[in-house]
């Protein structure tokens, strides 16, 4: 049984969504402050969280920052809940780690559904090394190499760049804004923007052929890559 932290500060909606989560089969358990949702990660090792973002004593995506550098909760798929609906707020969010971001007021299926879908990205590709092994695709970062049923695909020095950040940080999903100052050199920022990644998303994934849907579109933010 996957067990969810709801941090949330309202009490009616903590117990209503601890309630709907236990309904769905899930093991609940809920916090009402930044303070608590931290102490509670450690302790009870959830996995997954539902993090509202206006928290009486830290901001939400104070919590999501400090999760993501500590080694230790920096996999925990993370799920913004918010009223905050406008394109920066969750661009924000993305970046600072959430796998997801949902706007107040949602469905208790809509919620059930984003919860589900958040744990399958997180399932983990089989690796040796630096050897990354996603079902038909394989990236051997340290020969260069990129695989699709065994057969070597010819990509570019930055196309294996995007790949590769994208495959390290599966399940999370990557801004343009992100991609662009990972695999671009300061240099070559100064002449792009960053509707040059699409172009690259769009080369990578014609050569990359079955295995293409392993790059996701997250329409207005940026690009996921999807364990299978």
């Amino acid at each position: 049984m996957a067990k969810v932290l709801v941090v949330e500060d309202e009490p009616d909606i903590r117990q209503m969504l601890v309630r709907q989560l236990r309904d769905s089969g899930f093991e609940a358990m809920g916090v009402g402050t930044a303070k608590e949702a931290l102490e509670s990660v450690k302790a009870e090792g959830p996995d997954l969280i539902l993090l509202d973002l206006m928290l009486p004593d830290m901001d939400g995506l104070e919590v999501c920052k400090r999760l993501r550098r500590d080694p230790v909760t920096e996999r925990i798929p993370i799920i913004m809940v918010t009223a905050r609906a406008s394109e920066m707020d969750r661009i924000l969010g993305f970046e600072l780690g959430a796998d997801d971001y949902l706007t107040k007021p949602f469905s208790p299926r809509e919620l059930v559904l984003r919860i589900r879908r958040s744990m399958d990205r997180q399932v983990p590709a089989p690796t040796n090394g630096d050897l990354l092994v996603f079902g038909e695709l394989t990236v051997d970062v340290p020969g260069h190499r990129v695989l699709v049923r065994g057969k070597g695909v010819d990509i570019t020095a930055t196309e294996f760049r995007l790949l590769t950040v994208l495959a390290r940080r599966r399940g999370r999903v990557q801004t343009r804004e992100h991609l662009l100052q990972e695999v671009w050199t300061h240099g070559e920022r100064d002449e792009i923007d960053v509707r040059t990644v699409d172009t690259h998303v769009r080369r990578l994934r014609e050569k990359l052929g079955s295995a293409a849907d392993l790059v996701e579109t997250v329409r207005g933010v940026g690009y996921r890559f999807a364990a299978p």
